[in-house]
C-alpha cells in the first residue's frame, strides 16, 4: 500500500483504510491489507510493553529551567539555524509544526502555524514533553530515535486513538564524528496537508544539519591545531593534542590515531589511556596535550561495564589502572559486544557474522567494526578469536524486560537472548 500516494488522492479515504488496518491489528485479526513494515514493528512494540491504544500515557513535562538547560547542552541549538532555514517557512504555510527533540524524545523546540501549535498542545505535543516510543506510542519522533532512520506516520499508523487526526515526518540527527544519535526533526501536521515528499524533504534538512555540525567540528580543530603546533615543536617522545572529546588535532612522534577514549572527567596529572598508556595531561585552549609517560601498564586486564540498561542510549565504561572513560555506543558496537560478552569464550569472524547478520560469510564487515572497536577497547579486546582479555572484569547491565535488549537490533543472536532473557556470565 502507497500511503503517501492514497494521501494526497484521497485523504479522507486514505484515513479510512489506515482506521480499519488499525482496528483490525488490534482486535488480533488479520486485515485485508497489511501494515507497512515500520509501523508493523511498532506496533508489536507497543503491544508487548502495554501501551494503551485507547488512552495512551502522558509523563511530566519537564520545567521550563530543565528545557532551558537540555537547549544549552544540545548541539542540536547550533543547527537551528539550518533547520529553520529549511523546514519553518513552509512547514508554517502548510500548517505544519517544526519539532525537534532530543535523543531522549524531549520536546526542546517547537514552532510553527500557530493553531497547528494549540492543537499540538491538546494532545500534549508540547515543550517539555516526553514523546518516546513506549511512552506515547508510534510517532515521527519516537519511532524515528527507535528505529534510527528517517520515518513518516500517517493518520491510524499512530498507535495511540488520540493521534490519528496527526501525521509525522521525522528523520533523526546523529553526530558526524560518531554516528550519536543527537535527537529528532519532526514536521506535523493534519492528514490532508501532507505532501508525499514531506519525508525526503525533512531528511534532507537533518542531512543539512548532520554537514554544518561536520563544518563546525573541522573548523574547532583546525583553531586547536593551530595552538598545538607551537607546542608540540618544542616536545621529543609521543604526544599529541585532542579536543574535549578526544578528536585529533596534532601528533608528534606516533602514527596518527583519529580519537582517544577519554576518561569522563579529564584533569591534568597523569592518566592511564588505551591507546598510549601512562600519559602526562596537560590542558590546552579548546583542547588536551597528551604525552606519553614510558612506564610498566598497570597489572590486571581492568575492568569494563557494558551498559545495555537504556534501551536507546547503550554505552561502555572501561577503568584501566588510574583512569576511567566512558562511551555511547552505535547500534552495531553494542550487539558485537553483547555477543562477546554472551560467549566469553571467545568467536570467530564467520561466528559473529552468522550472529548478526545469519550469514556467515560477512566477514568482512565483522572485521572492519571489530577493527574500530578495538580502537578504544585496546588491549581488553583480543582476536583470533575475538574475545575480552581473561582477566578482564566484565559488567553487563540489562533491562528489566528481557524485550527491551537492543530493540533495533534484527541480529538473530540478540534476537534469541531476548526471547530466552540471556544473562551474560
Amino acid at each position: 500500500m502507497d500511503v503517501a500516494r492514497l494521501v494526497v488522492k484521497d485523504a479522507a479515504q486514505a484515513a479510512r483504510v489506515l482506521n480499519e488496518v488499525r482496528e483490525a491489528r488490534l482486535a488480533g485479526q488479520r486485515g485485508r491489507l497489511a501494515p507497512r513494515p515500520v509501523i508493523e514493528q511498532s506496533w508489536g512494540r507497543m503491544l508487548r510493553s502495554g501501551v494503551d491504544p485507547d488512552h495512551g500515557l502522558r509523563s511530566g513535562l519537564l520545567s521550563a529551567d530543565e528545557v532551558r538547560r537540555r537547549r544549552e547542552e544540545s548541539p542540536l541549538k547550533d543547527v537551528l539555524p539550518v533547520l529553520r532555514e529549511g523546514l519553518l517557512s513552509v512547514a508554517d504555510a502548510a500548517q505544519h509544526i517544526m519539532v525537534v527533540a532530543d535523543a531522549d524524545g524531549r520536546v526542546l523546540w517547537r514552532e510553527g502555524s500557530s493553531p497547528v501549535l494549540r492543537k499540538a498542545d491538546g494532545v500534549g505535543f508540547e515543550l517539555g514533553a516526553d514523546w518516546r516510543e513506549d511512552v506515547v506510542g508510534t510517532n515521527g519522533v519516537g519511532t524515528a530515535v527507535v528505529e534510527r532512520r528517517p520515518v513518516q506516520v500517517f493518520a491510524a499508523e499512530h498507535f495511540v486513538r488520540a493521534h490519528v487526526s496527526w501525521t509525522c515526518a521525522g528523520a533523526p540527527i546523529t553526530d558526524p564524528r560518531d554516528g550519536s544519535l543527537l535527537g529528532v526533526v519532526d514536521v506535523s501536521g493534519p492528514l490532508e496537508t501532507m505532501h508525499p515528499a514531506t519525508l525526503a524533504w525533512v531528511s534532507s534538512v537533518a542531512r543539512l544539519a548532520e554537514a554544518r555540525l561536520r563544518q563546525t567540528h573541522l573548523e574547532a580543530l583546525e583553531r586547536l591545531r593551530a595552538v598545538a603546533a607551537p607546542v608540540l615543536a618544542r616536545l621529543g617522545g609521543r604526544a599529541l593534542v585532542v579536543d574535549a572529546d578526544g578528536w585529533t588535532a596534532a601528533v608528534t612522534g606516533m602514527p596518527y590515531p583519529r580519537r582517544l577514549a577519554l576518561p569522563k572527567s579529564l584533569s591534568p596529572g597523569r592518566r592511564w589511556l588505551p591507546a598510549l598508556g601512562l600519559c602526562a595531561v596537560e590542558p590546552l585552549a579548546g583542547g588536551w596535550l597528551l604525552r606519553a609517560v614510558d612506564e610498566p601498564a598497570p597489572a590486571g586486564g581492568g575492568r569494563l561495564v557494558l551498559d545495555l540498561a537504556r534501551p536507546r542510549r547503550p554505552s561502555v565504561t572501561v577503568g584501566v589502572g588510574a583512569g576511567s572513560w566512558s562511551r555511547e555506543l552505535s547500534p552495531r558496537h553494542a550487539e558485537l559486544l553483547y555477543l562477546l560478552a554472551v560467549r566469553r569464550g571467545g568467536r570467530s569472524a564467520a561466528g559473529l557474522a552468522e550472529d548478526v547478520f545469519g550469514d556467515a560469510s560477512r566477514t568482512v564487515t565483522v572485521r572492519a567494526e571489530m577493527s574500530r572497536i578495538r580502537r578504544y577497547l585496546g588491549a581488553l579486546l583480543e582476536h583470533r578469536p575475538y574475545r575480552f582479555r581473561g582477566d578482564a572484569e566484565i559488567e553487563v547491565l540489562l533491562p528489566d524486560d528481557p524485550s527491551d535488549l537492543l530493540p533495533y537490533s534484527t541480529a538473530p543472536a540478540v534476537a534469541a537472548g531476548r526471547a530466552a532473557g540471556t544473562r551474560p556470565g
